[in-house]
């Protein structure tokens, strides 16, 4: 068996693409959820406006949903648990669904996974359970669509500007992010897929500083 690294050199790359020439460009407030289809070679870019947001993110093949992002394939496929410049984001099928081709952030989780009702309870405290979670949020955003998708529908997500690092021991430990105000994660898209964001509520753990804030969406055309 292929040894998983739990470090990973940040691999930072700047993009080319110019903000004012993006086909879209929308301001996602904390604690919210969104939706769109990413058609196959557009550039999709998420920036974290104000530093330390966690923005939980899931990707489907959009005509069949049933194929979707796959933790245990991209670690596999990288041998690292860490998401980074060069990353490839692949699917339940073992097909690549986007490659991340910039980043000034350096460093995205793929463990953490998202907050729910019943986590936020258990690690927490019992009046926690009735907090706004992603988990829900993502649940919302499928209801709005109208897709016959449900819990069961919701794999392992990605946080990306999350930091959850990994002890000798093996356990996850949540902690301060390593990102900052306007660094971004961006990833062309290597078939169609519908991507499900949850823009992180969290309140009880530092991953967003114990104060959610908004980021920025950026999709750019095909060349």
């Amino acid at each position: 068996m292929t040894a998983v690294a739990v470090v990973t050199p940040f691999m930072l790359k700047e993009s080319d693409h110019d903000p004012a020439a993006a086909a879209y460009d929308e301001i996602l407030p904390a604690g919210r959820g969104w939706s769109r289809e990413i058609a196959r070679g557009q550039v999709f870019r998420i920036v974290d406006l104000e530093g330390n947001q966690a923005v939980d993110t899931l990707f489907f093949n959009t005509r069949n949903p049933d194929e979707r992002y796959s933790a245990v394939d991209t670690i596999r496929g990288q041998g690292n648990i860490y998401l980074t410049t060069g990353t490839m984001l692949m699917s339940s099928e073992g097909r690549p669904l986007l490659t991340i081709v910039a980043d000034t952030c350096g460093r995205h989780d793929t463990l953490g996974g998202a907050c729910s009702a019943e986590s936020n309870q258990v690690r927490y405290a019992l009046d926690k359970k009735y907090m706004h979670n992603c988990r829900d949020s993502f649940l919302l955003e499928l209801a709005r669509l109208g897709r016959a998708m449900g819990k069961r529908d919701l794999p392992n997500n990605i946080n990306f500007f999350m930091n959850v690092p990994v002890t000798p021991a093996g356990d996850l430990s949540f902690a301060d992010g390593v990102s900052a105000p306007g660094r971004y994660v961006e990833m062309r898209a290597e078939m169609d897929v519908l991507a499900l964001i949850s823009n992180c509520p969290q309140l009880n753990n530092p991953c967003n500083a114990y104060n959610p804030t908004p980021v920025r969406l950026l999709i750019w055309d095909a060349p």
